[in-house]
């Protein structure tokens, strides 16, 4: 039976409740794997209520500091900041519906002869249905004139896209927990870092805070681990730091900052077990149960091995 740690609990159940899969959340992007709310959410009957307990479950993983496993939209961020959303917004979801309405800022449309309405087509769920972004906004051209009133309004449906209540309801239950002024001095970047951590890893900022048990740090097998975390992609150090520690994200402070279930708890590497043994992981820790393996070739495979299977394999 496994025994999952608050911090894994969290990274866990976030990775259920974000999947885009039900519905709720979609990627901002085919590029863009950071999550907005899904305008199609309403195909769920209960999907207010859904939305309200995520808003809960997100305030109370930043409350007690522990790391969700997929981000926001920048948009979303300043949301839940309660800060007012700009034009340049738009770069961070939709860099091509950006660089067109600036396009359409900077030009004469009327030289170019495009011809277009207040008006835009919405697709949900295979359903184009007509939005007008103001009153018979469907017979009124953009012109020279109206134009920057156009940019506006159709910026604003673009962040928007008919989520309000969906919004709201997140809103609710995440100011349930966190009162809006628990947040007046952060950004939207600071935020994200705040719930998400950094992903970018630095092995020297790694080497420098591990410590070892029944292992020096001029052991071969520690001199091997080191040689195979340098030789794989930053993917795979992300899933063995999850392997090892329960998520793969860092603290703002990197490695020296890591937190296990009492407090500060440096990444440990520990000889246990016999060379055929595969490796294990106390994730409550960030605890590395490494067997005295005979070369390299028998760590890397072994390594490997854990890191592909991470949900469950060896870990406590």
């Amino acid at each position: 039976m496994l025994c999952f740690c608050h911090r894994e609990w969290f990274f866990l159940l976030s990775h259920e409740v974000l999947n885009p899969m039900y519905c709720l959340f979609e990627y901002a992007g085919k590029d863009n794997y950071c999550l907005q709310i899904n305008p199609a959410s309403s195909i769920n009957p209960d999907h207010l209520k859904y939305f309200k307990f995520i808003g809960r479950f997100i305030a109370m993983a930043l409350f007690h500091g522990k790391f969700i496993d997929t981000g926001f939209s920048l948009p979303f961020y300043k949301r839940i900041l309660n800060k007012p959303l700009a034009l340049k917004d738009l770069e961070s979801i939709d860099p091509e519906f950006y660089n067109s309405l600036i396009w359409i800022k900077d030009n004469n449309i009327e030289e170019c002869g495009l011809e277009m309405f207040f008006s835009v087509d919405k697709d949900i769920l295979g359903e184009v249905t007509t939005h007008e972004l103001k009153p018979d906004g469907g017979n009124i051209q953009v012109t020279e004139d109206n134009k920057e009133e156009y940019i506006r309004l159709v910026a604003e449906w673009r962040l928007s896209r008919g989520v309000e209540e969906q919004t709201q309801a997140f809103l609710e239950g995440f100011n349930e927990v966190l009162p809006q002024q628990y947040l007046q001095y952060f950004d939207a970047k600071e935020l994200e870092v705040m719930l998400c951590g950094m992903q970018e890893i630095d092995l020297v900022d790694w080497q420098r805070s591990t410590i070892y048990r029944h292992y020096a740090r001029s052991s071969k097998q520690i001199g091997w681990f080191w040689q195979f975390v340098k030789e794989i992609d930053n993917e795979k150090r992300m899933r063995l730091l999850q392997f090892v520690t329960g998520t793969c994200r860092l603290p703002v402070g990197g490695f020296a900052d890591l937190m296990g279930s009492n407090g500060p708890q440096k990444f440990c590497i520990e000889k246990v077990g016999k060379e055929n043994w595969l490796p294990r992981s106390h994730t409550c820790f960030n605890r590395l149960d490494l067997p005295p393996y005979k070369s390299y070739e028998q760590l890397k495979e072994k390594l490997l091995f854990a890191i592909e299977e991470t949900e469950g394999f060896g870990q406590e």
